[in-house]
């Protein structure tokens, strides 16, 4: 029979990203950190502008309610610059993470100065402006979703394509969001599998796509979560869309990355290497 910890070990781990601002810098360090217990199973949520007391006090009952529900102690990443505020994170009733202590000790000691202790001032570091175009690129990916407005396309900076479930809509709102790039993306639906090539209106903007596909199986199980027992999840549909969309790609010659087991990261930086955007280019680094 196994121990507690061992059954626990089966269960999943309730996972906190909580900052002042976006949340996105905690979240780029807490799951490359995550990445490194691959037999461990996480949820994540993403407590972002926690920008006062107050909201810290509700940030940290929400992490104690998720304990109580889970039964597993959450971790918690914090970029919490306020000292008040990320005391109160600090007596949750979890594993908390203070990623910008982490680093800000050593180098207020390298530098011989104590560090600002401002929040948002990423913002004033890059400016109004490239502050801008990544709200911009935001609402772009948001509103151009699943093949929305494909009329629009032109003003796109990339486009992805591929069959339902495999990848396409978290990998254009992570370029939107961390290389300000204004991703949409296009799901290929049982009338266009039905030709031999891609949409004509797609084909035009082919210098600025890419192919996203996934193996048959992974691809199955994903489609049974949110459809089980349809045909649209079963093994055999899933294996034909696949081949029929490579064929399309492989006619257009768009560049084709398999997204099985691969982190939005990887995805991500394959489409930017892939089109040889400079992330530079958009002004946010």
């Amino acid at each position: 029979m196994s121990s507690p910890e061992q059954h626990k070990d089966t269960q999943i781990r309730p996972v906190f990203f909580v900052s002042d601002g976006t949340g996105l810098t905690a979240e780029a360090y807490g799951k490359s950190l995550l990445a490194q217990f691959p037999k461990l199973e996480f949820t994540t949520r993403t407590l972002a502008f926690v920008d006062t007391q107050k909201k810290a006090v509700e940030a940290s009952n929400q992490i104690n309610a998720a304990h109580l529900r889970s039964g597993l102690q959450p971790v918690v990443f914090s970029t919490l610059v306020d000292d008040k505020e990320q005391d109160i994170i600090e007596h949750c009733d979890a594993c908390v993470i203070n990623l910008f202590h982490t680093f800000l000790g050593p180098l207020e000691n390298c530098f011989g100065e104590e560090s600002a202790h401002t929040q948002g001032i990423l913002r004033t570091i890059y400016g109004e402006d490239s502050y801008q175009v990544r709200l911009d690129a935001i609402d772009y990916s948001l509103s151009h979703d699943d093949g929305v407005r494909p009329d629009q396309y032109d003003e796109a900076d990339l486009i992805l394509v591929g069959v339902s479930r495999c990848g396409k809509t978290p990998t254009s709102l992570y370029l939107a969001m961390n290389f300000s790039l204004k991703a949409c993306n296009y799901p290929l639906i049982e009338e266009d599998l039905e030709r031999d090539t891609l949409p004509d209106y797609l084909l035009q903007y082919k210098h600025k796509m890419v192919g996203l596909t996934i193996k048959p199986v992974p691809l199955s199980k994903i489609r049974r979560k949110r459809r089980p027992d349809s045909e649209y999840a079963s093994l055999n549909v899933c294996q034909r869309e696949i081949q029929v969309a490579q064929k399309m790609f492989d006619k257009a010659g768009i560049p084709v990355f398999d997204t099985t087991e691969t982190s939005i990261e990887e995805i991500a930086t394959y489409v930017v290497r892939a089109l040889g955007i400079s992330r530079e280019r958009t002004g946010f680094v």
